[in-house]
């Protein structure tokens, strides 16, 4: 994104469920395996509660940094979620990442009876919860009157270690992209959700084609907003096989998706080789669009571990 490459680094994101025991030997091979962050979904099925399982990984490690892709906006108050917040990066010496999102999964919201509203209105609210957020992380009290929130002489305590964590926001659409790009320290470029559950459709917009239009939207607007150099681009690599069998790989993700196989290879959210075909591949994309952070799934802690030792920090 910027004119100078930031260094890699590497996150893994988990939704694991089961004792205490196998949580926090999870985080401690993630980060005995050189990744920079462990982050979490934030959905009410099959997965630990975010904010708890998080803190207990901060206290199973000394140098993991925290996060999810993403806290929804609508499940808390952005009040309460502030201060959860706070109090874990107090909690952990200053090692939160808070990611932040409108919610998208329509199954959470039907489930628990809160409103799915038109993605307009989910967006808005989430701008809204986003500088409530901010609000309540800086230092003082403040106030704020919005079309769904209003914050009147808020102090929040406690107030993080760092001034302040930083802000992780992932979209698909221009219209959350562009505000994340004037609003985020890290951005993330994600799939377009749109029919609120990941379907047939969903690969459509996670092609390399479909990226650059993407990242030309964040570059456009942190151009405009003198931006460009102070942001971080993020990618989760939804599809990653690190194998010297690439076309079985392939065709696997071609049945899965619909996809032929060279447009999959392509695409920024897949990473398939090996190993060095796969750092080539990360140079590449870091070149074209930005991308420095990266994040793999549960299953390839250990299998991706050899890339995160050759890249980590270049």
């Amino acid at each position: 994104m910027s004119s100078t490459p930031r260094p890699f680094r590497f996150g893994v994101q988990v939704n694991a469920t089961g004792s205490r025991g196998d949580w926090v030997d999870l985080a401690q091979r993630v980060e005995a395996n050189g990744y920079s962050t462990l982050t979490m979904p934030d959905h009410f099925g099959d997965q630990l509660a975010p904010v708890p399982a998080l803190q207990c990984a901060a206290d199973a490690t000394t140098t993991l940094r925290l996060g999810a892709l993403v806290y929804d906006n609508d499940y808390k108050h952005p009040v309460v979620l502030a201060k959860e917040l706070a109090t874990m990066d107090v909690l952990s010496d200053g090692r939160v990442e808070i990611g932040l999102g409108a919610g998208w999964m329509v199954s959470d919201y039907e489930q628990s009876g809160i409103p799915y509203d038109p993605p307009g209105v989910r967006v808005s609210r989430f701008i809204e919860g986003l500088a409530v957020i901010k609000g309540a992380l800086a230092d003082g009290p403040f106030s704020f009157e919005g079309e769904h929130y209003t914050i009147t002489d808020y102090d929040a305590s406690p107030k993080p270690v760092q001034s302040p964590p930083p802000i992780l926001i992932g979209g698909g659409g221009p219209r959350v992209l562009a505000f994340a790009a004037r609003e985020a320290d890290i951005v993330g470029i994600n799939g377009t959700m749109t029919s609120g559950a990941v379907d047939a459709s969903t690969f459509d917009s996670m092609t390399a084609d479909a990226v650059d239009d993407k990242v030309d939207v964040v570059r456009t607007a942190a151009t405009a907003a003198g931006r460009l150099d102070d942001i971080e681009m993020n990618i989760r690599a939804f599809m990653v096989f690190v194998t010297d069998d690439v076309d079985q790989a392939l065709g696997t993700l071609s049945e899965f998706t619909g996809a032929p196989s060279d447009v999959i290879a392509a695409s920024p959210f897949a990473l398939v080789g090996p190993v060095e075909q796969i750092i080539d591949q990360l140079h590449e994309r870091r070149e074209r669009w930005g991308f420095s952070y990266v994040i793999v799934g549960q299953n390839d802690v250990d299998a991706f571990a050899p890339v995160v030792s050759a890249l980590a920090g270049t």
